[in-house]
């Protein structure tokens, strides 16, 4: 087992500081992820300033959760939905291969 420490990478949440374990090349998405979770918490904060900062996490983890899963969704129907059409194709297409009978 490597005794190597993982790099580390300085995010900000709601003005506090936080160094986060991040692999190599993946900083960017992490500043990403940080940007889109302090903006959550700002906009949760900014509707109710007597909320402590762990129920802002847990109010912003939720929604961010309830996007994803939305998200998710419409992928899997857009899906199930091209995969329908895709069956519909293949077999107009199969009938039109068919050879004529005299």
């Amino acid at each position: 087992m490597s005794n190597a420490k993982r790099p580390t990478k300085e995010i900000t949440l709601q003005g506090r500081s936080y160094v986060i374990a991040c692999d190599t090349g993946e900083e960017a998405k992490l500043e990403r992820a940080a940007r889109y979770l302090d903006r959550a918490m700002q906009g949760i904060h900014a509707q109710s300033s007597v909320l402590g900062s762990e129920r802002i996490a847990i109010m912003a983890a939720l929604n961010i959760t309830h996007e994803l899963l939305e998200t998710l969704d419409e992928h899997r129907a857009g899906e199930a939905n091209l995969s329908r059409l895709n069956d519909k194709l293949e077999r107009a297409l199969a009938k039109t291969r068919r050879p004529e009978e005299p």
